[in-house]
């Protein structure tokens, strides 16, 4: 038996949109009182409200933007490190579910129930919460173009073809980066592709899981390069999973990036256009179950 209790927030519409009933009856049988996003901004109330009822757990079964939603209200209302958090894989991308061993609806349920919880750090970007990356340039510009049929056609592919095409006329982002690292401050001004700030995503070398309980994001800035270039590395996904020339790697607790004009960023699929961005880590802020594919060590 758990103790205190267990709200689900359900995303209907998320991804193919046909999983809210099956969902549903899994996690009643489990314990969880269920409350269902209507609209933009549902999951941020449910978070705020979970922390203000004294709820213990809280599944969120959606992408990763409504994960983020729910986190933002969690940490709007000061309870990140009240609430022990799981989730139930059913959005396009679903990447957090994917670095932490839920790959499925059925594993997600089952892990929301008895899985191990693991206290993983929380990245913030001028004091909003995100769990998987924050990102600026054509991949963040990919994930706002991609139409929602393109994405329910090739789900994950469509960020890729989308950011191929855009790449063929991006002009690419003047930033000015400042970043604490264990060796000290280190700094990078020019021209860039893109910025990949990941939490829980690691975006060169091997990529995959990144170290989610180290303190540090793992980030990576790619150089600007000709059009044809870019088209050929998003196609064949290596910007993000590859030791490509032209990527500038290193781990930081914190970062300061300024610009010139003002730049959109992804911050866990949520667009937002600043003209200087400062992120942060904040060490084990969360309690989070996770499946036994999950890796607290990553190499």
């Amino acid at each position: 038996m758990y103790q205190g209790s267990r709200r689900a927030v359900v995303n209907p519409v998320s991804g193919s949109g046909d999983h809210a009933e099956y969902v549903e009856r899994l996690l009643v049988g489990r314990g969880f009182e269920v409350e269902r996003t209507g609209g933009e901004g549902d999951a941020v109330a449910f978070g705020r409200d979970a922390v203000a009822d004294g709820v213990s757990e809280v599944c969120v079964c959606g992408g990763d933007g409504t994960i983020n939603e729910v986190v933002r209200g969690l940490a709007d209302a000061g309870g990140l490190g009240d609430v022990t958090l799981s989730v139930v894989p059913v959005g396009t991308a679903n990447l957090l579910a994917g670095n932490i061993g839920v790959p499925d609806i059925r594993t997600g349920v089952e892990v929301a129930d008895t899985g191990d919880v693991r206290r993983v750090d929380v990245g913030f970007a001028d004091g909003e919460p995100f769990l998987v990356s924050t990102i600026a340039g054509f991949p963040a510009d990919a994930s706002l173009s991609a139409s929602s049929d393109l994405k329910a056609r090739l789900g994950p592919l469509a960020f890729v073809v989308t950011g191929a095409q855009e790449a063929i006329e991006w002009n690419g982002i003047d930033i000015e980066l400042e970043a604490d690292t264990d060796a000290g401050t280190e700094a990078w001004t020019g021209e860039a592709l893109c910025l990949l700030v990941g939490n829980a995503r690691r975006f060169v070398a091997e990529g995959g899981q990144g170290d989610m309980e180290d303190g540090l994001f793992d980030v990576a800035v790619v150089e600007q390069m000709p059009a044809a270039n870019a088209v050929a590395e998003a196609l064949g996904q290596r910007l993000l999973g590859q030791d490509t020339p032209g990527v500038t790697h290193l781990q930081a607790s914190n970062l300061n990036v300024t610009a010139d004009n003002p730049i959109r960023f992804s911050r866990d699929g949520e667009l937002a256009e600043h003209d200087g961005l400062d992120l942060s880590v904040r060490e084990g802020a969360l309690d989070l179950r996770v499946g036994d594919a999950y890796d607290p060590d990553p190499v």
